[in-house]
């Protein structure tokens, strides 16, 4: 769509434009008698440039030019054909100056403007109208609501109610752009007219009441509003029950939906495209972490999704690739087979499989599976498919998830190819991908050479600042930030305080969110503001916050305040914060690990073994340490003692001699962290088989296949780097003269010169 003109100048458009490309109707009886009946045909064949070359061709009364002018707008708005539209304006106004003010035409004419989103000239045309009847107040109402405007809206449906009583489509439009309080307001409306009886009108108010409450807010069957209202409905049409399940979608209430949807087909009402694709957005979707009602939810989840699969394919909708996007989608949320996902979206016909299906499976992918969704978004192209601007978003968050900067580095090249460089949301989603694949540099190129920034802009640099340590960096970039900050902008500022010992700061800018910029912190800056005082020593205040906070403490609060109670030897105040955690999160292993560490640090083994023991006992398994590092166009993984890979003994052979050297410099194992009581040897032995080591030795092996011609080396760790790999690669950096970028849990460590950027405050 064109962009909108203002009211002048779409006023001043209709006397340039003129109908142009009109085929002739020499074909056609043009009598006047005939001529408004024969539009209508037209039109209702979809033929609206036949309908309008007879119209232009034909002398007609004034009370017929009003019918077919009415009835040519209202196709014009059927048929989406706004510049026949805007012609046949000009036309009007041309032919009828002295009356250009018809009621019943200039009805479909507001009628016609909202439609295509131009609501300020539909206004315009409102407030210059004579004569206005419930059907001008109620077009333009509902075009209001259709474009989201709902202050607008709500105060035109106000300033109607001094001339008008509404009626249900008046009532339905403003209900679909109000909540709380004004919903409420409405409705009470609506039971003084006795309009609840209508069915358009309370499927508009069980919409309004879902979008009323807060997603994921605690359910109550007896108080929950929307529900009330549909148990009390005398008529119910399918719409009804689409806007229940919607309802309970959009709050998160899966169960519910998915119960309502079995009530449903029990009862035989049917369903549709709308019912089945809430139904398929219903199904819990989560990682599983050991908890157990988690897993029965899941498997409870993917049995109800595999019945609604084979519900699709016996009603035909299976052949559908909205369905089919939804049916893959659901799948990979619960956690079932990539593979069988993979399969059900190439069974689609090919020729039903458009760049918009093609991007839905991949966003499904992106996060989950990165280098599958990479995968496709090679194929989607060697299918001869363009990429949209939303398709390349999607593709560099999946480069993001992939953490390789190679990929990140080939889509950027194909979106300047496309033209999309100018594009903000592009540029926000490269400096996401970027600065998550390790490379500051480019984020930041990325980010000076934006034309216009949004917020997303300046949150995702001061994220990218954060993560890799840049805590002054990130501060500065705020005090130059030419827009309103967000509760997101505060949670990356403290994040960044966190990781570099910016107490003061981050306690200032903590307080200067409700003092200066009217924020309420959440959850998220209470995390970092305990990690803040935590990190620095001060945990006894961290503990002090968490008991002030206005808000229950999550599981992230509290295994915050459990890490700086390890870092300085809190047992006490440790054993709390891990029992809080197993309360939480009972198949979480962070609480039993980070306690039996604390024990074994201090020299308690009889402890630490009972808090293992405690652990197998519970069935829960610590995750294992990972590495990755990618040499060439391939990506080799590590786990501790290097059992998988197939080079491992060459490996051992080349650490040891490295371990050797790096001993020559000042290198001295952290033995206290081997967390066994045997012999010092054989702590060291523990600590060199840690997979970061691995994965350094086997790069430094391979440094010619590195990027930047083995300049840098990058490694990617699924957990948090222990101190003794800290100060083992902190030294290789300096020995080998290499940078070296390790990212683990929390953020990025660039080694260069024998210093972390960290500085050692990890």
């Amino acid at each position: 769509m064109p962009p909108r003109p203002t009211t002048r100048a779409c006023y001043i458009s209709f006397r340039q434009l003129h109908i142009a490309n009109v085929p002739t109707a020499s074909s056609y009886n043009t009598e006047p008698n005939n001529l408004l009946n024969k539009v209508r045909v037209l039109t209702n064949r979809g033929h609206l440039q036949e309908a309008l070359s007879i119209f232009c061709t034909q002398t007609q009364t004034q009370t017929q030019n009003h019918q077919t002018y009415a009835t040519l707008f209202h196709a014009c708005a059927r048929h989406r054909s706004l510049h026949e539209g805007i012609s046949l304006h000009y036309h009007m106004l041309s032919h009828n100056p002295t009356n250009p003010f018809d009621l019943f035409v200039t009805n479909h004419l507001i009628n016609m403007y909202c439609k295509f989103g131009y609501v300020d000239y539909a206004h315009h045309l409102f407030d210059e109208m004579p004569h206005r009847n419930l059907v001008s107040w109620t077009a333009l109402i509902s075009g209001y609501a259709q474009e989201g405007r709902a202050d607008e809206c709500f105060l035109l449906f106000s300033s109607m109610l001094v001339e008008y009583y509404p009626n249900e489509f008046a009532v339905a439009s403003v209900l679909s752009s109000c909540f709380g309080e004004r919903g409420r307001q409405v409705h009470a409306l609506v039971l003084k007219l006795a309009l609840d009886s209508c069915v358009y009108v309370a499927n508009a108010l069980i919409t309004m009441y879902s979008k009323s409450t807060s997603f994921g807010c605690m359910y109550s069957d007896d108080k929950d509003e929307a529900w009330s209202l549909f148990k009390t409905m005398q008529v119910r049409n399918l719409v009804s029950w689409n806007s229940m399940v919607a309802g309970f979608q959009i709050r998160g209430l899966g169960t519910q939906a998915m119960n309502l949807f079995t009530q449903m087909h029990r009862e035989g009402t049917g369903f549709d495209r709308a019912t089945l694709l809430s139904v398929f957005s219903s199904l819990y979707g989560s990682a599983s972490n050991g908890n157990k009602q988690v897993d029965d939810e899941m498997s409870s989840s993917l049995k109800f999704c595999f019945q609604l699969h084979c519900l699709t394919i016996k009603t035909g909708f299976i052949s559908e690739i909205e369905i089919t996007t939804a049916l893959v989608k659901s799948y990979f949320d619960i956690g079932g087979d990539i593979g069988n996902c993979y399969r059900i979206f190439m069974e689609t016909s090919t020729c039903h499989r458009d760049i918009v299906s093609w991007t839905s499976i991949i966003t499904a992918l992106a996060e989950r599976d990165p280098e599958e969704a990479l995968f496709l978004f090679c194929q989607l192209r060697r299918e001869d498919l363009i990429p949209d601007w939303y398709t390349f978003s999607i593709a560099l968050k999946a480069c993001a998830g992939l953490v390789t900067e190679r990929h990140a580095m080939t889509v950027h090249s194909q979106v300047i190819k496309a033209g999309f460089e100018g594009d903000t949301v592009l540029a926000n989603a490269l400096i996401h991908a970027y600065a998550r694949c390790g490379n500051i540099a480019l984020t930041k190129q990325v980010f000076d050479e934006m034309e216009f920034r949004d917020l997303v802009s300046w949150n995702s640099m001061l994220k990218a600042h954060a993560l890799h340590g840049k805590a002054r960096e990130a501060l500065q970039l705020f005090w130059q930030m030419n827009l309103q900050p967000d509760p997101t902008t505060f949670v990356a500022l403290l994040s960044a305080c966190s990781h570099a010992e910016l107490v003061d700061e981050g306690i200032i800018i903590f307080d200067s969110m409700v003092g200066k910029y009217g924020i309420v912190p959440q959850l998220d800056h209470y995390a970092c503001m305990v990690d803040i005082l935590g990190r620095s020593g001060r945990v006894l205040e961290a503990a002090e916050l968490i008991n002030r906070m206005p808000m229950k403490p999550d599981s992230v609060v509290w295994s915050t305040l459990l890490g700086s109670c390890r870092k300085h030897g809190k047992t006490s105040l440790a054993k709390l914060a891990a029992d809080k955690l197993k309360e939480l999160e009972p198949g979480n292993s962070l609480g039993y690990v980070q306690m039996s560490n604390i024990y074994s640090s201090g020299g308690n083994f009889n402890k630490a073994g009972l808090i293992r023991n405690e652990m197998k006992g519970s069935s829960v398994r610590k995750e294992p340490g990972l590495s990755w590092v990618e040499i060439g166009n391939q990506v080799h993984e590590f786990a501790s003692g290097g059992r998988c890979h197939p080079e491992r003994e060459v490996i051992f052979r080349q650490l040891e001699g490295f371990v050797g050297k790096l001993k020559e410099i000042g290198y001295v194992p952290e033995t206290s962290l081997a967390l066994h009581d045997i012999e010092e040897e054989q702590k060291e032995e523990q600590l060199y088989c840690h997979s970061e080591k691995l994965a350094l030795t086997f790069a430094v092996m391979n440094e010619r296949s590195l990027c930047y011609g083995g300049r840098v080396i990058r490694i990617n760790k699924n957990i948090r780097i222990c101190v003794d790999c800290h100060n083992f690669i902190k030294l290789a950096s300096d020995m080998l003269k290499k940078e070296i970028v390790v990212r683990d849990a929390n953020r990025f460590h660039h080694f260069k010169g024998g210093v972390c950027s960290c500085n050692d405050y990890w």
